[in-house]
């Protein structure tokens, strides 16, 4: 079967940052819609908690007052995560290397969740 236009985007991010391991695009729901990740992380699982994790963070961000959220950071001992929304029914979450460089990926992600945003 031919990747979906959701699909080649996401591995075009991948082999154009060599910091990011995995793309998951998930709705807002928690459902996986197009997933790049390891053979041993479950889609399901990640979709849900990726998307669990960016509504605490946009309630979080209006509670504190501090406007609408951008993204979410998790900073980790093996590598970070960052959660955006990619407009009002998805989330993508991307899975960094320990040795990524977070400015180049985080550019990286805003220009793929703008294209990510027409295909939705």
């Amino acid at each position: 079967m031919a990747d979906s236009k959701i699909m080649k985007a996401l591995k075009k991010a991948v082999a154009s940052d060599p910091g990011v391991e995995a793309l998951a695009l998930v709705s807002i729901d928690g459902l996986p819609i197009e997933t790049l990740l390891p053979e041993e992380m479950e889609e399901d699982r990640v979709a849900a908690v990726g998307a669990a994790l960016l509504s605490l963070g946009e309630r979080a961000a209006v509670e504190l007052e501090k406007g609408n959220l951008e993204q979410v950071l998790i900073r980790a001992e093996k590598g970070d995560a960052i959660l955006m929304s990619v407009g009002e029914d998805a989330v993508l979450l991307a899975l960094m290397k320990e040795e990524a460089k977070l400015g180049l990926t985080l550019i990286t992600l805003k220009k793929l969740s703008t294209e990510l945003r027409k295909l939705v």
